[in-house]
C-alpha cells in the first residue's frame, strides 16, 4: 500500500471556494457520471439535504455531487447553485420532461468565527462548480475548511484554527482517497498518540486536553456544545452499491474517532460521505479499512495546513512559539 494523491482516485472534480473575509466557504466534488453514494451521520446536530435519498431503503441509487459547506443550516440553500451549474449542462437524474441533479449536501457551523451574517449561498456554489478541477486541491484555510476551528470546549478564546485536507492510498488496483474539512469540538491527535492541535491552556501558549477537562465538569454543559461538526467523503475506484457505501461511510468514522477526542457530541454533526466512481473489484471491509487509515491522516494535514487567522493560532504557530 502506498500513498497517492486524492485527484488519482478519479472519476471527479474537486472546487473550493470561500469568503476569506467572512470566515466561510464551500467544497464541491462533481461526479463524471451518476455514481453510487453513502453515507454515515454521527454527530447528533447534523445541518443537511437531499441525505435521505442515501438511506439504503430510498429509490435514488446514485448521485451528481456532494457539497460541504459552511454556514451551518443557513448554509443549505448553497446547494442551488450547484443543481443550477448541472442543469445549465444538461446533467441529472433524467425524470422524462427534465433532468434533475442530484445534490447531497451537509454544512457545518462557522458562525462564530467570521462574519454570523454572511454564508455560503448559491452563488458560492456556483463559483465552487467553475473552479472544480482534475488537479490537486489547496488545502488548509480554503472552501469548507475556511471558517474550520478545534479545541472549542473553553470557548473561542482558546480555539485553535484547522481547515481543508485529503489524503489517498493505493493497494494494486484499488484506489480509496478522502477529504475532510475539520470542525470540531475536541482535539486532534497524531498517530503517536500525542496531541497536536486543539483546547489551549488559559495562557494560550501551548495544549491543554478537551477530554481532561471536560471529565472534571461533572454539570451539565450549557450551550457548549456549538459551533462544530467534521464533514468527510471518501471517494473509491472500487464498484459498489450504496448499501455497502453506507458500512464503508459508517468504518471511516473509526479514522475520526483515532484522531479526534471527544468525537460525536450531540452538537456535532460529524457525517461521512461515500462515493463509488469506478468498477474495480474491492472488498468492503478493506475499502472501509483504508479509508478510516486516510481518514485519520487527512485531518492532520488539514490541522497541519491551515494558517492561523481570525485571532486564531494555527499548529504552525505553535511550533514557532
Amino acid at each position: 500500500m502506498r500513498e497517492i494523491g486524492i485527484m488519482e482516485v478519479g472519476g471527479f472534480r474537486l472546487g473550493h471556494a470561500q469568503d476569506a473575509e467572512a470566515a466561510t466557504g464551500c467544497t464541491v466534488i462533481l461526479c463524471d457520471k451518476m455514481s453510487p453514494a453513502g453515507l454515515d451521520v454521527r454527530g447528533g446536530g447534523p445541518a443537511s439535504r437531499e441525505s435521505q435519498i442515501l438511506a439504503p431503503l430510498a429509490n435514488a441509487d446514485s448521485i451528481n455531487a456532494v457539497l460541504l459547506s459552511g454556514g451551518s443550516a443557513f448554509g443549505l440553500d448553497a446547494a442551488g447553485g450547484v443543481q443550477r451549474y448541472l442543469e445549465e449542462r444538461d446533467i441529472g437524474f433524467d425524470v422524462g420532461v427534465t433532468k434533475v441533479p442530484l445534490v447531497s449536501q451537509s454544512c457545518l457551523f462557522d458562525l462564530g468565527v467570521g462574519r454570523v451574517d454572511v454564508r455560503p449561498g448559491p452563488e458560492m456554489a456556483y463559483a465552487a462548480c467553475e473552479n472544480a478541477s482534475y488537479d490537486a486541491p489547496a488545502e488548509g484555510n480554503v472552501g469548507a475548511g475556511t471558517g474550520c476551528t478545534v479545541g472549542k470546549y473553553r470557548g473561542m478564546g482558546r480555539a485553535m484554527k484547522s481547515g481543508f485536507g485529503t489524503y489517498a492510498l493505493q493497494a494494486g488496483a484499488l484506489k480509496v482517497g478522502v477529504l475532510v474539512a475539520v470542525n470540531a469540538l475536541g482535539d486532534v491527535y497524531g498517530p503517536d498518540g500525542k496531541p497536536v492541535a486543539g483546547l489551549l491552556n488559559e495562557a494560550r501558549t501551548g495544549l491543554s486536553s478537551t477530554l481532561e477537562e471536560l471529565l472534571r465538569d461533572v454539570d451539565i454543559a450549557s450551550n457548549l456544545f456549538t459551533g462544530n461538526t467534521t464533514l468527510g467523503l471518501v471517494v473509491t475506484n472500487a464498484g459498489f452499491q450504496k448499501t455497502q457505501l453506507c458500512k464503508i461511510a459508517g468504518m471511516t468514522h473509526n479514522g475520526y474517532a483515532r484522531a479526534i477526542r471527544p468525537v460525536h457530541t450531540t452538537a456535532d454533526g460529524d457525517s461521512i460521505y461515500a462515493l463509488s466512481l469506478g468498477d474495480v473489484p474491492g472488498d468492503v471491509n478493506v475499502v472501509g479499512a483504508m479509508a478510516a487509515l486516510a481518514m485519520e491522516r487527512a485531518i492532520l494535514r488539514a490541522v497541519k495546513a491551515a494558517k492561523g487567522a481570525y485571532g486564531l493560532p494555527s499548529w504552525s504557530d505553535l511550533q514557532r512559539a
